[in-house]
């Protein structure tokens, strides 16, 4: 079996999980306080929090990657470095957006 078939399987049902948790929160209240499953339903400011936790995760799951498979160097280089451009993607992403929500609720309140 190909390596492949070992990303397009997770990929595929965290495509379909990622599009139903969305459409569910939608329209809900953002929580930020407490624990919360959803994703969707944290703020911005407690999306880029979960993203920090989530370095060590990644780490986990590169070393596990690392080994399990026999990958050759090229590729645990370029494995890592979608990890850490995938990672830093999503925690500037969740705080530009937090700082603009900011912004928005402090002019609001003018």
């Amino acid at each position: 079996m190909s390596i492949l078939f070992y990303f397009i399987a997770p990929f595929m049902a965290a495509t379909i999980m990622h599009t139903i948790m969305h459409a569910r929160s939608k329209n809900t209240e953002k929580v930020n306080r407490g624990f919360v499953f959803n994703h969707y339903k944290l703020t911005y400011r407690r999306r880029m929090i979960r993203s920090l936790w989530n370095i060590p995760i990644f780490i986990l799951i590169y070393l596990g990657i690392y080994w399990i498979t026999d990958l050759n160097s090229t590729e645990y280089i370029i494995l890592g470095m979608m990890f850490i451009l995938l990672g830093l993607l999503d925690f500037l992403y969740n705080f530009v957006k937090w700082q603009k929500h900011e912004k928005e609720i402090s002019f609001s309140e003018r």
